[in-house]
């Protein structure tokens, strides 16, 4: 019987995402070359490297968010362009908050996390209930599930962001600066609850300048600098590297660390 290529779960390997020979940027100034990039199932992978190295251009190119120069993408197996099921991989975008200018409840901003798995303008299954519960539970949030997410904290805002992604029931979940603008206290609680998504099988590529609480998750770190991968490994070795050269900033084009990621729409 052929394998359906367009079927991720009949692809037969354990990468997640796998970048090979990429050029990327935006228009026609390229902020990263001849990058060669994989995740595989199981892993906790950080993305490591100053402001401007290109770390959040990297991650909106393997999620489709930014057109890829050159090279070619796969996503469980299967080319980008042809692979549908876009809810196995979570995006957290890089954020400080969740409010915009409607009141939303933890609630309502969790369940529009599940309009991926459902059908346009068709209500909430019990089903799509369950997930968004579950997926507030998992960030520890229950008791704000009916509170205005506007009179949370920053910390609670991000785990918020993070219930939204795993509302779809995602396989990976994908971080950009989980940490940033979240005091010690809710970083090590963001860590805890890092810990019970790695420890339920979930695989992680996260975004950071450096590891703090969510170091001893890690499995790998890949370093950016110059428009390369500088250094690829052990955690510890990385974030030397990465220490080392933090001074530069050198980047032919504004990346997404700059301009602050996605908006949250709905």
């Amino acid at each position: 019987m052929p394998i359906d290529e367009g079927d991720p779960g009949t692809a037969g390997t354990t990468d997640v995402l796998h970048l090979r020979h990429g050029t990327l940027g935006y228009e026609d100034r390229p902020v990263l070359r001849e990058i060669d990039f994989r995740l595989r199932a199981g892993e906790v992978v950080v993305l490591l490297g100053a402001n401007g190295s290109g770390k959040s251009t990297l991650v909106r190119t393997l999620l489709g968010l930014t057109p890829l120069m050159a090279g070619h993408v796969e996503l469980f197996g299967v080319p980008s362009s042809r692979f549908t099921q876009r809810w196995r991989i979570g995006y957290v975008p890089q954020r400080h908050t969740v409010v915009s200018g409607v009141p939303s409840t933890v609630r309502e901003v969790v369940s529009s996390g599940r309009l991926a798995r459902k059908r346009p303008f068709t209500p909430l299954r019990s089903e799509d209930r369950a997930a968004v519960e579950t997926a507030i539970a998992t960030v520890g949030l229950q008791e704000k599930a009916g509170s205005n997410v506007a009179a949370l904290s920053g910390g609670q805002q991000r785990r918020v962001l993070i219930a939204r992604a795993l509302a779809a029931e995602p396989d990976v979940l994908v971080m950009d600066e989980p940490t940033a603008g979240v005091d010690l206290v809710n970083q090590e609680i963001l860590a805890e609850t890092l810990r019970r998504l790695v420890a339920s099988g979930k695989t992680l590529l996260l975004v950071a300048h450096e590891l703090g609480p969510l170091g001893a998750l890690v499995d790998r770190v890949v370093v950016l600098r110059d428009g390369r991968v500088r250094y690829e490994g052990p955690p510890l070795t990385g974030i030397a590297e990465a220490h080392d050269h933090h001074a530069h900033h050198d980047e032919p084009w504004p990346d997404d660390s700059r301009r602050g990621g996605i908006e949250l729409t709905g």
